[in-house]
Formats: structure tokens, sequence, C-alpha cells
């Protein structure tokens, strides 16, 4: 198949704007894989990773590099002028209605034109995101980090710099934030209330947020912190800083903290400072079990869901109460002998970790994955099941070249055939992101793919059950009542949450208690 790029110069775009390029253009006709990227360094040695990109190119970092596999030089050609086409359009002019000639070409220019702003949201690649958020900073501004492929070291100098300037940074590598009510980034339309949330997990952030708009609550605000930010290295400074911010603010009357589990360290110098907070704070890091009873202002939960279910209560001043127990199905597939594992195919990576974890205190059985709770359950090839898997489709090794999978459905499609055709699959899990950032039609986009799994299924004399969970409101772009109509019209089971469509997945399996202790590998 042929492969071609071409070189747009001096024609910057955010990653989130390549990434929904790159997925358009991958589906256009005849075309098997399309990449637009900043033509960084490490942004071509990716291309050359996945054999988009061969020898050496004459593209600067300022440049977009397209590049694109076709089955044909016709299709190749009609993406690469398509491609073209849309990166001759001004997204500043666009989006603001300001001309071309006018618009802003520098953070300090941008302050000069709008000296109220307060908040830099910063998208560049990985080598230059450091030094544009130390720029912002300096110029008053909190920032949010978009960007990853920043050093650790680089990470803790710039919050070391906001600490001295009394600033948030959000990030690096911060996909969700609710500022004020406003979405940034891969982020939900929840209603306003008194809830204010600190996570270190973007899809985190997602399920808590959107789970208590269902139960009639209210956002005040959703601050990310990074994925690193609760490690030894950095210690926490965002996550502190946040918690500070919402201590303060009064709009908020509950606090909600999410979280992988941190480092020892880190974790007792985060909860004694939510001890001190004259407010009910939630703690939930996921994938450690939590106290048996609340602490003084502390209130600890288990899943995602619990933290919104107790955050949700506690904003109406009632006591939590416990989590309605999820009603076992009536299973009526006949699964063939071979068929017992749990495929969980994720575009959230913290519902993968979360689902690892409960799959397997559910099941009492190993629980592989590609971002496992335990490393000796590491997958190793991540793009083949082994027993009950759950994949991060949103990993490294599965992005290099492509869209995210919130954005881009085909890799997950393609993996979900193949799982249909393993003889130990029995149900594929899956998680269906809504929100501003991902696909506007994510059900569209899987339910062809789903049935053609069944059918593949089918001919083989066996039977594929589907569980999923949709993160989302009812306010949300893609209309979260029309996605679960699609869903359920084609056969698959919902759940309310990534917790509770984990237990549905194991009560279909027939092991919905922990009945037997996990082996030993």
């Amino acid at each position: 198949m042929p492969n071609a790029t071409r070189i747009v110069r001096s024609a910057y775009r955010d990653s989130i704007a390549l990434m929904k390029l790159s997925a358009t253009l991958a589906e256009m006709p005849e075309i098997e894989q399309a990449s637009l990227v900043m033509a960084t360094p490490a942004n071509l040695d990716l291309l050359r990773e996945t054999g988009l990109l061969e020898g050496a190119v004459d593209a600067r970092p300022s440049d977009v590099l397209i590049a694109v596999r076709a089955k044909t030089g016709k299709g190749l050609a009609a993406a690469l002028d398509a491609a073209e086409r849309k990166l001759a359009e001004s997204p500043a002019a666009a989006a603001s209605g300001i001309p071309e000639t006018m618009a802003p070409r520098s953070t300090g220019m941008a302050v000069a034109a709008a000296p109220q702003s307060n908040l830099a949201l910063i998208s560049v690649p990985g080598e230059y995101a450091a030094t544009e958020a130390i720029k912002a900073l300096r110029l008053g501004l909190n920032v949010m980090l978009f960007s990853d492929g920043v050093s650790v070291e680089d990470e803790v100098a710039i919050k070391s710099l906001a600490q001295a300037r009394d600033l948030l940074v959000m990030g690096p590598d911060c996909g969700t934030a609710i500022l004020n009510g406003v979405p940034l980034a891969f982020a939900n339309v929840v209603r306003r209330g008194a809830i204010g949330c600190v996570g270190a997990s973007g899809t985190g952030l997602q399920q808590v947020t959107s789970l208590i708009d269902r139960y009639g609550e209210g956002v005040s605000h959703a601050l990310g912190t990074g994925g690193r930010d609760l490690s030894e290295a950095v210690g926490g400074v965002t996550m502190l800083a946040g918690m500070r911010a919402l201590a303060a603010d009064r709009g908020t009357r509950v606090l909600v903290l999410v979280s992988k589990p941190p480092a020892q360290s880190v974790a007792r110098r985060v909860l004694a400072a939510a001890r001190k907070i004259r407010k009910p704070v939630v703690v939930c890091f996921v994938g450690a079990e939590p106290p048996a009873a609340k602490e003084g202002n502390l209130h600890y939960a288990r899943t995602l869901e619990d933290a919104a279910r107790i955050a949700a209560s506690l904003a109406t001043g009632r006591a939590p109460g416990r989590r309605a127990t999820t009603r076992r199905p009536t299973v009526r597939t006949r699964f063939a002998r071979d068929q017992r594992f749990v495929r969980g195919l994720y575009s959230g990576g913290t519902f993968a970790y979360e689902a690892s974890w409960l799959l397997g205190s559910a099941l009492g059985e190993e629980v592989w994955s590609n971002a496992p709770v335990e490393k000796k359950y590491t997958l190793r090839d991540p793009w083949s099941s082994v027993g009950h898997t759950i994949v991060d489709l949103g990993a490294d090794e599965f992005t290099r070249g492509r869209p995210h999978p919130m954005i881009d459905h085909r890799l997950r499609n393609e993996r979900i055939l193949r799982e249909a055709e393993d003889p130990g699959a029995a149900v594929i899990l899956l998680d269906v992101v809504l929100g501003h950032g991902s696909h506007p039609d994510p059900a569209g986009e899987m339910v062809p793919a789903i049935r053609a799994a069944e059918a593949a299924a089918k001919r083989r004399r066996r039977r594929i059950a589907f569980v999923a969970f949709v993160c989302g409101t009812a306010s949300d772009p893609q209309d979260l009542a029309r996605q679960e109509a699609a869903l359920r019209a084609a056969g698959v089971a919902l759940g309310t949450s990534n917790a509770d469509a984990v237990r549905l997945a194991a009560a279909i399996v027939g092991r919905g208690a922990p009945t037997r202790k996990r082996s030993r590998s």
C-alpha cells in the first residue's frame, strides 16, 4: 500500500485538533491509516515506528507533517489534499471572529489583548511545553498543561514556580478540567453545584462529575493534576493547591479527591491536609481498599461510583447511604464449554485500572492488562489477550501515530472482532465516553462492529455477551439517552457506571463473588 507525506509550513495546531483531523482522514475511502503531527523529532520517530514515515524529512518542529497510508494513489492524493485544505483555515480567526492578521502570536500578546485573563491552556509538543508554561506563570497566569512528554524535572520546576507565585498548574498531561462551569479539553457538560473535585485522572474526573450530575447534584470546579502529581518526585503539589483553593471557595461545600494510590508519603501529606479542611472530603484512591469507616471529615470511597454517590449525599446534608445492589442478570446466552473469560477494551486509562482491580476481586482470578494493578499481571503482548484481560487502548503503544480511541474507534472495533473470534472469550466489556473532545457519535461507530462480532461468533456456534457503560450526561453534545438507546438496541447490557458494568460482567461469567483465592503466578 502506498505511503506519502506532505509538509505544511508554520501551521501550528494543538494535539486535539490534529487527532480529530487524523480521525476524519482515516474515515475517507481507501485510507488505511492517517496521522497529522507537529514535526518534532519525537513525533517523527513515532511515525517511523508505525511505518508511516521512512528516512529523513525536511520538516521543522513548527511545521505540520501529514502522513497517510492508502490502498490506492488516488485515495492517497485525496486525503493529503483534504488535510492541507483544512489546515489552511485559521483556527484562531474561526474561533474568535478576529481577523487572522490580528490573532495573538504568543501568550504575551494574548494577555495584552485580554488583560483580565488568568488561565493559559497549553497544548504544544512536550519538548516546548515547559518553556511555555513558565512564560505563562511569569505573566501571572494559572496553567492547564495538556501536553505530555514533559520530564519529571521540568514538572517539578514548573510547579515550584507556581507555588512561589501562588498559582495553580494542572498537568502536565492534564486532559480534563471544569472551571466555573466551563469544560476544558476532554470534559462533560455538568450542572453547576457545590461539589469540588481534584483528580489525577482525566476519565476518573469525568466519571465522578458525570455521576454527580446524574444524581441530581452539581460541580463547582473540577481540577486536574496530571498523572504524576502524587508521585514521590512531584509530591502532590497540585493536589494540595487544588484542595486549598476549593477549601477557600464559598461555592464549594464538599470536596472529592480522585487518584490511583499515591506514593505513601504523599498520601499521608494529602490526608493530613484534608483533615484540616472544615468541609466534608471524599477520598477515592482507585485500586486501594479504603478504611471501613469515615474518619472525622474524611469519607472513603472504594470506587469512582461510590465517590460520586457519597459526595452527592453530603452536598444535600444527608448521610451517605449504601450502594444499591446490582441486580444479578438473567443470562440467556449459552456459552460454549471453553468460553469463560472477560475481555475489557477500554479507552479510559483509569477505567481500565479500576476494572482490572474490581474484576480480579470479584472473580478471585488473575486479570491481565497492559496497565495492571499488580505488575506480575502485565500482558507480555498488549495486542493479544490472555485469560481475563483488560486493555487500556489509550496507552502509548496503541496511540503512536493514531488518534486517541475516544476520538477514533477503528482500533477498538478491530479488536472487538478479534476477541469475538477467540474461543475463550465470553464477555466483551466496553467504556463509552461522551463530552467535549470525544467522537460525536460513539455508539454509531461501535454498533456495526458489535453486530459483526456477534455474527462471527455465531458462525462458530458460539455467543458473545457485550457489557458497557456510558460516561456522560444529558447535556453532552452526543446525547446520553440516544447513545444508550443505540447500544441497548444492539443487545448490549448497560451498567450505570464502570463499577456497575464490571459487576455485570462478573455475574454473567458466573462468578459474581470471590469464592476462590487468586492463584499465584
